[in-house]
């Protein structure tokens, strides 16, 4: 399972990432090991949203990184309180 996420950064930017392993990433985006959110601490979980095929994840991450991606996310996903989305539910 890989999952694409979205973080709420401090400083009110957004920051889209893809991993098999969110536990291990959120640990790393809070100890400061990656470069766009150290500075940009403390940050919230915004969606996560589960594939159950890692090239189907980092596509989609490809995407929402993407200008209509972005104009995508920001007005179906930041806009709304959605916590967690699967492609099977």
């Amino acid at each position: 399972m890989h999952t694409v996420y979205i973080l709420k950064c401090s400083d009110g930017s957004h920051y889209v990432g893809c991993t098999g392993n969110l536990e291990e990433r959120l640990k790393r985006h809070n100890n400061g090991e990656v470069s766009y959110t150290k500075s940009r601490l403390p940050f919230e979980v915004v969606l996560t949203i589960n594939f159950p095929e890692k090239y189907k994840a980092f596509a989609f991450e490809k995407y929402l990184k993407s200008g209509s991606g972005r104009a995508f996310m920001y007005k179906r996903f930041i806009g709304n309180n959605v916590q967690s989305l699967s492609p099977n539910e």
